[in-house]
Parts: structure tokens; sequence; C-alpha cells
């Protein structure tokens, strides 16, 4: 059975602790450099990638709730088929009736919203001032014309 003997610190030369010293620092001290070629960069303009078109966030966004909305739609449309179709009566007109109702209830309720929200934006806002000392309040009636002239009457 052989034994191999490992070389200590105190059997190291000082010369060879020098060139092992001046190894380290060369190999750990240099920089390295990527020497691999850059991609080229052009003139062409973006192509888009396949799946979802660039868009912005808000836009995307909107996309997917509407997706969402129009596939939730699904399962009461076929349960309705499934009763005309049950029922062996499909009557056009009420399938006309059945089709417009959320239209029609959707136009005023839309409207309504949106003449509530003109009318918070309409309202002035609320001034508070509080003084502590005599106050002199001076009204400026002010008068603008078509070509940028102003008249500003005390």
């Amino acid at each position: 059975m052989t034994t191999e003997t490992t070389p200590t610190a105190s059997a190291m030369t000082d010369e060879r602790a020098a060139a092992e010293a001046r190894r380290i620092i060369t190999e750990f001290a240099t920089s390295y450099r990527d020497t691999t070629p850059l991609p080229p960069v052009g003139t062409a303009p973006p192509v888009a990638q396949p799946g979802v078109p660039p868009m912005s966030a808000r836009t995307t966004e909107t996309l997917r709730a509407v997706m969402y909305v129009s596939a939730a739609t699904v399962p009461p449309g076929l349960i309705a088929i499934g009763v005309l179709v049950a029922s062996d009566y499909a009557n056009p007109a009420v399938i006309a009736w059945i089709c417009a109702a959320p239209a029609a209830l959707a136009v005023p309720i839309l409207a309504l919203a949106r003449l509530m929200r003109r009318a918070g934006e309409a309202a002035p806002t609320e001034h508070h001032h509080h003084y502590t000392g005599p106050v002199r309040q001076q009204t400026v009636n002010s008068h603008s014309r078509w070509l940028g002239k102003t008249t500003n009457n005390l």
C-alpha cells in the first residue's frame, strides 16, 4: 500500500511561494473581456412577435375584461337555446324582444351614469376662508375678445 504525501506550507520554498503568489494575483487581478460579437443593430422597425399584439397595459386590461365578460354570456345563451328547443316553440318576435332587452336597458343606464358624472364635474367647489383681521374684497369683471384683447374692470 502506498501513501502519498502532500506538501505542507513549511515545505514550500520562498521562490515557489513567490511564484504561486504571482500566479494567483495574475489570475484574479486581470480583467476578463468577452470577445463574442455584439448583435447587429440596424434601421429596420421592430417586428411584432406571435401572440398578443403589442398594446398599452390599459388596453390589454380592457381587452381581457371584454373577453371574459363575453365568455360569461355563453352559458345563458345556451340555456335559452335549450329552453326554446325543448319547448318546440320559438317565436321570432319573442326572440327579438329577448335579444333587444339588454341593449334597451343598457342605454338609459349609461346615459344616467354619464349625466351624474358630468353633474358632479360641473358642481362648484366649496371654499372656506377664515380671516383674523379686516378684509377688503374687490371683484374684477374681465371681458375677453375674440382676437385676444382682455379688458379688466374693477
